[in-house]
């Protein structure tokens, strides 16, 4: 009998060895985020550091694939089952603050000592309509062009800054280059699935960013909306996949040399210079607009705490310790983007000096959509489905326009 008691204790004392007891006190967060590139995650370090720093918190920083992440957001908070805390877009904020999904952070971002170091026009974009503030700035970027300078330098063509130098380098460099008779570059990767209201809104909506049914209506947002779909349809200076078209097809093509002009952000910078070097380069936006008027999306990415998260005051101390001074750099390093803090702006040597002068070129000319409740559903649905039949040739441009409007407005 004691020897059956015996080796019932080393059994226990083996299982606490194996599997230790959790600590009284002791909590679990989880944190969705994304990223373009798990080469560059610095994630699993910074939850290290966070963890050793708040002993009695845990962090389950969970990468969710970018392609689905926000459907993928709507359903976990529908079905019961959302993350304590997120890395979310704040064009998606009036959608979820609509639904009751985040908390505000007004009180907690006034007591916190990195408030004055993040950039200072930042805390007036992401104010939602109530006045608040629910979302904590984490990286941002500003679309810009990329080129591939040895073929504009190869066939002499200029760098464009309007609609019309645009149009000129897209047809110039849209060419049989083999003389087997077909297309093999073409002058711009047009991205016509998910994601593609980006470019689109910085040829279409200069005039129109506030996407009222009067902006909407006018003949120059017309004029520009028949020029993006004829960019596929009548002038060809795209590859035929594009109304399939994302982000890894757009941006393969380019490397790949399929494509001579493609609208991104300093996300891509470092991946597209591995490749090719001095062959790349950016400028800022054109200019599409009447009048010279310039739209490029400013795109913010963020922290939200979920409204029906048990620990909120864990999940603040894990957003707000991604978003100070070195942590933040690790961060933007992750993503690639452009850090939201004065401190890691001021020394930021981590994407060739051209990226940062071609997003710096645009930002007085970028904007964010407007912040609606039914932004988010534009960009992930109405968006691809609708221009993607204008690009088939299903449906024509006023159409499209016809279906923006209503959406927006109606």
């Amino acid at each position: 009998m004691r020897k059956i008691l015996l080796l019932a204790l080393l059994f226990l004392f083996g299982a606490f060895a194996v599997f230790p007891a959790v600590r009284a006190g002791e909590v679990t967060i989880r944190y969705w985020y994304h990223i373009d590139n798990p080469d560059l995650n610095e994630f699993p370090g910074l939850v290290k550091k966070f963890e050793a720093a708040n002993p009695g918190i845990k962090v389950k920083a969970e990468l969710i694939p970018w392609g689905s992440y926000f459907d993928n957001l709507f359903t976990a908070i529908v079905g019961g089952n959302a993350p304590d805390g997120v890395n979310i877009r704040v064009a998606f904020q009036a959608q979820l603050i609509e639904m009751g999904a985040i908390l505000p952070l007004d009180d907690r971002i006034a007591k916190w000592p990195a408030r004055d170091d993040i950039l200072d026009d930042f805390w007036d974009k992401i104010r939602a309509p109530d006045g608040k503030t629910y979302l904590l700035p984490l990286y941002y970027n500003a679309m810009y062009l990329y080129y591939r300078q040895d073929l504009f330098e190869k066939y002499n063509v200029k760098v464009p800054t309007n609609k019309d130098e645009f149009l000129a380098a897209a047809k110039a460099l849209t060419l049989d280059t083999d003389g087997d008779g077909r297309t093999d570059l073409y002058g711009f990767g047009l991205r016509g699935a998910f994601g593609g209201h980006e470019p689109w809104g910085s040829m279409v909506i200069p005039n129109a960013a506030n996407m009222t049914s009067e902006e909407l209506g006018r003949p120059d947002v017309a004029a520009n909306n028949q020029f993006y779909i004829d960019l596929f349809r009548v002038h060809k200076v795209a590859p035929p996949s594009a109304p399939n078209d994302g982000f890894n097809e757009v941006t393969t093509g380019f490397r790949n040399g399929l494509t001579a002009m493609l609208m991104h952000h300093i996300g891509s910078a470092n991946a597209m210079a591995g490749v090719l070097g001095d062959k790349v380069s950016a400028t800022p936006m054109p200019r599409f607009g009447a009048g010279g008027a310039g739209w490029t999306p400013f795109n913010e990415d963020e922290s939200a705490i979920l409204s029906s998260t048990k620990h909120p005051e864990e999940t603040w101390k894990w957003i707000s310790f991604l978003s100070e001074a070195a942590n933040n750099n690790l961060v933007a390093k992750s993503q690639g983007q452009l850090p939201a803090t004065k401190s890691g702006s001021a020394a930021w040597n981590l994407h060739p000096k051209r990226f940062i002068d071609a997003t710096m070129g645009g930002l007085p000319y970028a904007y964010l959509l407007p912040l609606k409740p039914v932004t988010g559903e534009f960009i992930t649905a109405v968006w691809p489905q609708t221009i993607q039949r204008a690009l088939l040739g299903e449906i024509d441009s006023q159409t499209v326009l016809n279906t923006f409007d209503k959406h927006f407005n109606q």
